[in-house]
């Protein structure tokens, strides 16, 4: 074979080889003409659950507010009224449940015609339930009432011992969410209390009567 043969032999083998070649780089690309790959993020992180303001546990406390009594056409004492309480919760998430006692005196009279009307003081035992919405605490609360009525005339007096019963609603507020100490809180509360005759401390003229409280007050939980 000429010696030009043998060079074109060859030439047409590279162009073959070559062809060859191109046809797989079209089928792949080549890395470093390729377009980079999109970034990948990882997911965002789920929302942490508002955490759930402890009421768990005993407390006592102090409060103080109005006291009126609305007896429809008879003497209706009202006035100042302050006291202490105390009981103990139960939680379960969000509700909150209990039971609570107190005890107050209170200024309230009123004079009809020539008789004056007093309530010297009176304390209630109830149960409370609530739900909490972050450290603010909305409840509802009812039980048992007590309470002591004085009538004064012509320089005598006679006082009755009345029982009854009693319901009301209530916000408490924790206030550790605002840097006090993390066992108080301050509360807002109305109470309708409903006496009636009980056992007489001597025996008394017999009077119905239906009273409000507005009170404010705190409390130490332990």
């Amino acid at each position: 074979m000429r010696r030009g043969g043998v060079k074109r032999t060859g030439v047409g083998f590279a162009m073959i080889m070559l062809a060859t070649v191109c046809a797989n780089a079209a089928d792949r690309p080549i890395p470093c003409c390729a377009p980079p790959p999109p970034p990948i993020y990882p997911p965002p992180p789920m929302p942490l659950p508002l955490p759930i303001y402890p009421w768990l546990g005993p407390y006592v406390g102090a409060n103080a507010g109005l006291h009126w009594t609305s007896d429809i056409g008879g003497p209706s004492p009202s006035g100042s009224t302050g006291g202490i309480q105390g009981g103990f919760n139960w939680q379960t998430g969000p509700w909150v449940y209990g039971i609570e006692t107190d005890f107050n005196l209170s200024s309230a009279s009123d004079r009809f015609a020539d008789t004056q009307f007093s309530n010297p003081f009176f304390g209630t035992v109830r149960g409370r339930a609530g739900y909490t919405i972050n450290n603010f605490l909305v409840y509802g609360t009812g039980g048992l009432a007590y309470g002591v009525r004085t009538i004064e005339r012509g320089g005598l007096s006679d006082s009755s011992l009345h029982g009854g019963w009693t319901v009301g609603i209530g916000v408490e507020v924790g206030l550790a969410a605002y840097g006090f100490g993390p066992g108080w809180s301050v509360k807002a509360e109305y109470l309708h209390i409903d006496l009636s005759q009980g056992v007489v401390l001597p025996a008394s003229v017999p009077i119905n009567s239906a009273s409000n409280v507005l009170r404010f007050g705190f409390n130490y939980h332990f």
